[in-house]
C-alpha cells in the first residue's frame, strides 16, 4: 500500500520523510530510492539511498510521475522502498489526477512489492474521499 503525510508546509513532512528514508537505507537488504523536485536533501539523506531530482528529468505532470517510478523499479528491481518528497510540486494541484495517479501507482508497488511513502503539502481536508481507497495517510 502507499503511504502519504499530508499536511501544510512548515508541518514536519519532509523531517519525517528524511527520519524513514535514512532508517529504511540502514536495514534494507535492498536499494531505497528517494525522488524529489531540486536537489534540497542532498545533505539530510544517507549516501546509502539513491537521491533523484525529479526536475533534472522534466517531471511535470503526475503521468510523467508515474512513467518515471514504474522506468526506475523496471530497472532494478533491488528496490525495496520509494520515497517521493514534493508530490504535488512535481504532479500539480489536481486532486483528482493525483487519486487516480495513486491509483495506477498501487497496481505497481503491489506487483513490485515495495514500500511506497509521499509527502503531499496540503491541508488534509483539501483530499478527496478517494484518497484513501488508494492511500493510507500516516500521522
Amino acid at each position: 500500500m502507499i503511504k502519504i503525510i499530508v499536511g501544510n508546509k512548515g508541518t514536519g513532512k519532509t523531517k519525517k520523510l528524511i527520519d524513514s528514508i535514512n532508517a529504511r537505507a540502514e536495514e534494507s537488504n535492498g536499494n531505497v530510492v528517494c525522488i524529489e523536485k531540486g536537489m534540497k536533501l542532498t545533505y539530510d539523506i544517507t549516501h546509502k539511498a539513491r537521491l533523484i531530482d525529479g526536475e533534472h528529468y522534466g517531471i511535470s505532470t503526475y503521468d510523467e510521475l508515474y512513467s518515471f517510478i514504474s522506468g526506475v523499479l523496471a530497472g532494478d528491481h533491488d528496490i525495496t522502498d520509494v520515497y517521493v518528497d514534493g508530490t504535488l510540486k512535481m504532479g500539480g494541484k489536481d486532486y483528482e489526477s493525483l487519486v487516480h495517479f495513486l491509483d495506477r501507482l498501487s497496481a505497481v508497488v503491489e506487483e513490485e512489492n515495495v514500500n511506497m511513502l509521499l509527502t503531499i503539502s496540503c491541508d488534509e481536508s483539501e483530499l478527496p474521499e478517494g484518497i484513501h481507497h488508494v492511500a493510507e495517510i500516516v500521522k
